[in-house]
């Protein structure tokens, strides 16, 4: 009997890790042997012995290409560095989508966002024992002793607030007490339990077994509620926990408690060593599901195999899932993903050989255990994954409520041009799957040298319409496109041909400058963006259609709101589709003018989600009969409409814009003034990229609290950049600085790449001036203005060696041609300006 199809399915399968834990730095304390092995003090110096060690540590060395020893290997890492690392394990270990377990404390562990640059997808899993201790470890809000009531009133608010930034909830009871769960614990045993725990003092330790009952029970009430699914610790682990009580089959009173009989509970670590017991339980209870994490790749070659096969001899295939339980070292997310894939295969492989399942129905099985069922158990959008063979092409559609959407038919291939222009190619889904994603779609090279008024490729811009480029789909980017149910959207980048990026290439560019700061210094760049824009109804007036504001409110108008609610809720609900965070939304001082603030991520994922968010307000404005614009100035008497942006610098998962402490000058590391002073430095040549119309330039005024005048302030609305002190952050310390010269015609991959390079540039050379603390229009031309108009800004740029060097001589001529011809068209046309509404 062949295998070759299953077998090429099960390796090349992009996974879905339904459980797992924070990778560390690699100075952290946590010992890199700990990695292989539950033992902890001095058990683990027999770590070397075991048969899983020996193993694994050979599949390291060989992915490495270093020699097969502990030293070897840990000399390899601190040499590669963790970027390094992370990269050549994920690479080999194929994961799409990454659920984070948080709650284990761990030296030095980066945070959920830093792991967001190794998977396209992270999800948090919230350990309720862990946010119960952080909840005692703090004041009781009337700064009394804790009682059980305001504690457990505290606990599930919080719980509630975090729903919409979770995937479930995760309990290690077994570690504490056991999983003979009372379901009838009663408030007043659980009162004594906390006044027990109190009384070991701080860091609370939560160990009394009434109380994490009672946790415990009132977690599920809310996962109820909620339809949050919980993931519980069972089976084998550490020496804190008693194998004994780990056992799953101790939480049947749970199981049989009709309260909770909608609740989803998933077992962890396949329940090793009862797993048949786990196996029982998913096949007679319809609420239970299981997960192998740990269990493989922890135990030997025999071992794994022997408990997914006890697994599997009553549970529902469609009950069981993937999960590597990775943690401090990406190695062990490399080593679950390829003993995974060894160790399913050989168990399908067997099944078949009995004749259990014929081979389709087993590479279906496969499927489902490494990604589907976790996919649409957990409700995680990923957009679309190839999950197929070489020669049997299957579509598998994993959205957030539904993992078998088949009936695409058109996918819109987007690219966004110099000009700041969105731009579309539409393939069949067939022709996509076929050939786009290997070949791409072929594109004039006059693309990227069109205006916003003429389609076709400027003077001066060295394009025409000889030569040919490739759109490239990326396919990380590849989205259900919400407002038109049988249609996908997808990110492009330029090629010459697959494989070899275009010079002109935007997302690049963007890329390029991203790697330099990445290399030179060690640094990401994150950002986030607040886009206005306005919404506008038709009117006819003496028979001719025009566009005016629907409404006439002030700044933050709850009538204004109330009035678009319906257009606001499906803009959310569409974004969120997309997995694009928004903090805020509001009305503003413009009439019809709105704002939505987004959340911010690593730079090159938040353009993008600029550019789908402009998406979505439209496409859902368009639906309410209204046209939503995002014109930089739609009436030349009223306010102007930016795509402000707030920026940070990261390292290893750590904000390091801000200042350590309070005592710091202006609340910002050296690092984050000298990036924030290269920005300021070049900030005339940068607003050729970030406000590139001339229409831009009527925006950016004195007194419109858009930053006219080249100057810093802290959290000065009136200077273009501003430090911020949002809520949550400590007095005198900023987070990070807002850049308002940006707006709704810009192409955000070449502003931000903009940003970058003269960031760069601060880092290398320059320091900070002090900060402007008035109205700069009142300090008597006392500051240098910014430039009023396009032609300005262009002439800046001409100027700017150091953003010519490090975005490319070919891509600024480009631009700068572009910039030239918006000049001079707009010149001659001066009412021109109004059809731009329908352009941005």
């Amino acid at each position: 009997m062949e295998f070759e199809e299953l077998r090429e399915v099960v390796e090349n399968i992009e996974l879905v890790d339904g459980h797992a834990h924070n990778i560390v730095s690699l100075d952290s304390s946590f010992p890199f042997i700990q990695s292989f092995s539950e033992a902890t003090g001095p058990a683990l110096s027999y770590a070397p012995y075991s048969l899983s060690f020996k193993r694994n540590l050979k599949n390291i060395a060989e992915l490495y290409g270093c020699d097969s020893s502990l030293q070897a290997v840990e000399e390899y890492r601190r040499a590669a560095g963790l970027q390094s690392i992370c990269s050549i394990c994920f690479e080999a270990a194929n994961i799409s989508a990454v659920l984070i377990d948080d709650g284990l404390k761990l030296d030095k562990k980066h945070g959920l966002d830093w792991h967001k640059s190794l998977v396209p997808f992270v999800g948090r899993i919230l350990r309720i024992e862990r946010l119960a201790e952080e909840i005692l470890d703090q004041a009781s809000p009337d700064g009394s002793i804790w009682t059980l009531d305001v504690f457990i009133e505290t606990f599930l608010k919080q719980l509630r607030s975090a729903a919409n930034k979770i995937v479930g909830l995760k309990s290690i009871a077994a570690y504490r007490s056991g999983l003979e769960i009372n379901p009838h614990v009663t408030k007043k045993d659980a009162e004594e339990g906390l006044a027990e725990d109190l009384r070991s003092g701080k860091p609370v330790r939560i160990t009394n077994k009434s109380l994490i009952d009672y946790i415990f029970i009132s977690s599920l009430e809310v996962a109820q509620f909620l339809d949050l699914p919980l993931q519980i610790h069972t089976g084998f682990g550490d020496k804190d926990l008693d194998l004994r009580l780990s056992n799953p089959l101790h939480l049947r009173a749970i199981l049989e408690d009709k309260r909770f009989s909608k609740c989803r509970f998933v077992l962890l670590h396949a329940s090793y060593p009862f797993s048949k017991e786990a196996s029982y339980l998913a096949y007679v209870y319809p609420q239970v599901y299981l997960d192998f994490g740990l269990a493989i790749p922890k135990l030997s070659v025999q071992g794994m195999i022997s408990s997914i096969k006890e697994l599997l001899e009553l549970a529902p295939t469609k009950k069981v899932m993937f999960s590597t339980d990775a943690y401090a070292s990406p190695e062990t997310y490399f080593l679950g993903a390829k003993r995974a894939r060894e160790v399913v295969f050989s168990v399908l492989r067997d099944t078949c050989i009995d004749e259990d399942l014929s081979v389709g129905e087993a590479i279906e099985v496969a499927k489902d255990i490494f990604a589907l069922n976790a996919a649409q158990f957990y409700k995680i959008n990923l957009g679309v994954k190839d999950f197929a063979s070489k020669d049997d092409m299957h579509q598998i559609y994993l959205k957030k409520s539904d993992a078998f959407e088949s009936d695409v038919s058109l996918i819109r291939v987007i690219w966004v041009d110099a000009s700041g222009q969105h731009r579309c190619r539409v393939v069949p889904v067939k022709r996509f799957n076929d050939i786009v994603t290997k070949y791409g779609v072929g594109l004039t090279f006059a693309c990227m040298g069109m205006t916003s008024a003429v389609d076709g490729p400027a003077d001066g811009t060295n394009l025409s319409g000889t030569g040919e480029i490739r759109l490239m789909p990326d396919l990380s980017t590849r989205w259900r496109i919400p407002w038109q149910k049988q249609e996908e959207m997808i990110m492009a980048d330029m090629h010459l041909k697959p494989g070899e990026p275009w010079e002109y290439c935007p997302r690049e560019a963007l890329r390029k400058v991203s790697r330099l700061l990445k290399e030179e210094f060690n640094l990401v760049l994150n950002a986030g963006f607040e886009i206005e824009f306005y919404l506008l109804k038709s009117v006819l007036r003496e028979g001719k259609e025009e566009w005016v504001p629907i409404d006439f409110t002030p700044y933050c108008s709850t009538a204004a709101y109330d009035a678009v609610s319906p257009v606001f809720q499906e803009v959310l609900a569409d974004l969120h589709s997309l997995n694009i965070s928004v903090e805020q939304l509001h009305a503003e001082a413009g009439k019809g003018q709105f704002e939505i603030a987004l959340g911010h991520t690593v730079a090159t994922k938040a353009a993008d989600n600029l550019i789908f968010t402009r998406e979505v307000v439209r496409a859902v404005a368009r639906k309410h009969g209204l046209l939503a614009t995002f014109v930089p100035k739609f009436a030349l008497d009223d306010i102007g409409s930016g795509s402000h942006v707030h920026l940070s610098l990261w390292q290893n998962g750590e904000n390091v814009f801000m200042a350590s402490d309070s005592s710091s000058k202006h609340g910002m590391s050296s690092v984050g003034e000298k990036f924030m002073a290269g920005v300021l430095h070049h900030l005339s040549s940068i607003l050729a990229f970030t406000a590139p119309v001339p229409n831009s330039y009527d925006r950016i005024q004195p007194n419109t609290w858009s930053g006219a005048y080249q100057c810093w302030g802290k959290e000065n609305r009136e200077a273009p950049l501003r430090t911020a002190c949002p809520p949550g952050v400590k007095d005198g310390v900023v987070s990070n600085f807002e850049l308002k010269s940006f707006d709704g015609c810009a192409n955000p991959h070449l502003g931000l790449a903009a940003i970058i390079a003269s960031g760069i540039d601060g880092l290398r050379r320059l320091c900070l001036p002090e900060p402007i603390d008035a109205n700069p229009a009142s300090l008597d031309g006392k500051l240098q203005r910014l430039p009023t108009s396009l032609s300005e800004s262009v002439q800046a740029l001409e100027k700017d060696d150091i953003l010519r060097d490090m975005i490319g001589e070919k891509l600024l001529i480009a631009i700068k041609g572009i910039r030239k011809a918006e000049i001079n068209y707009y010149s001659l046309n001066k009412d021109a300006y109004k059809q731009l509404i329908h352009r941005y």
